[in-house]
């Protein structure tokens, strides 16, 4: 889908596309290739690169155009979340400006609003993916926050009872969590090098305030990380530990059955026994078997097996 946008104070929607307008395409179909490769003259090369879902920050020339990708979070709204990220290619030349991203994201129209709210108005193109990567950066934080909600969620039902699917669910955390950070590292070393790219210097307040939002990201996945992986560590000697403890109690049991068996094993063969005249034999071998695996349970138990 293609949408033209200008900005005033913030970026407004319009019918067409004007001089320093921006040209955002989400999810293109094959029309809207073709409409930037024929009509706005996109390099083809440029489309390749963001339609591949590994592709990782960095900037690309061809002819006057300019080629940077960003990485940006998505988030799955069903059950459960699913949190990865993907290229959001920005294309620039002269005083055209086109993003493209083959995902529908909360970030797009967040950055929108955000800046009619503020009365933002962009000047540059460097600014503009700074505040790009500045938007992005803000969304990688949200997405941190409930991330943390739902792990803490998971480890509250973990502590009452072991099942699959937290377990699974926080490894698709841990996997989340190991995106956000390569994708956050990608997007800060491509924001050091943006004042060598573009012709127009950065603002130096936004470069500095993205910078430090990226760190504090950077810091927190990081942070998230190592609880997360500490915490997959507990799960896992908890539950060897579950384990070991029901292979000792099936272990007891099997030794309490064992003597009751072995004594009617004995007695049992089709052999002179000594006892097998006396009326009683049945229920004295009975109370005897029993008396031996009661004594036995009762000295499994003084030891703390059982």
């Amino acid at each position: 889908m293609v949408k033209y946008y200008t900005c005033q104070d913030g970026y407004v929607e319009s019918d067409s596309w004007s001089p320093n307008g921006w040209i955002n395409v989400e999810c293109p179909g094959q029309d809207d290739i073709q409409f930037l490769l024929s009509e706005v003259g996109v390099p083809e090369s440029f489309l390749d690169s963001v339609a591949d879902p590994d592709e990782r920050p960095r900037f690309e020339r061809e002819g006057d155009w300019l080629l940077t990708i960003i990485r940006i979070p998505l988030c799955t709204h069903r059950s459960p979340q699913v949190y990865r990220t993907v290229p959001l290619g920005i294309m620039t030349k002269d005083d055209i400006i086109v993003t493209l991203c083959h995902a529908h994201s909360e970030m797009i129209p967040d950055f929108i609003a955000h800046s009619v709210k503020r009365h933002i108005k962009v000047d540059t193109q460097p600014d503009f993916v700074l505040r790009l990567i500045f938007s992005s950066t803000y969304w990688y934080q949200k997405y941190l926050k409930n991330m943390s909600v739902t792990v803490n969620s998971a480890e509250k039902q973990l502590q009452r009872s072991v099942r699959n699917e937290d377990l699974l669910g926080l490894m698709d955390m841990q996997k989340a969590l190991v995106y956000f950070s390569t994708s956050l590292r990608g997007n800060s070393m491509l924001t050091e090098r943006l004042n060598k790219i573009f012709i127009d210097d950065c603002d130096p307040e936004l470069l500095e305030d993205v910078d430090i939002e990226l760190t504090q990201a950077n810091n927190t996945v990081e942070i998230y990380i190592q609880i997360l992986g500490g915490t997959m560590d507990t799960f896992a000697s908890v539950i060897s530990n579950n384990v070991n403890e029901i292979m000792k109690k099936l272990t007891c049991i099997s030794i309490i059955i064992m003597v009751p068996t072995l004594i009617a094993s004995f007695y049992g063969m089709n052999v002179d026994n000594g006892v097998s005249s006396v009326r009683p034999a049945f229920w004295l071998i009975i109370v005897v078997s029993f008396s031996l695996a009661a004594l036995i349970y009762f000295w499994l138990r003084r030891a703390k097996w059982l």
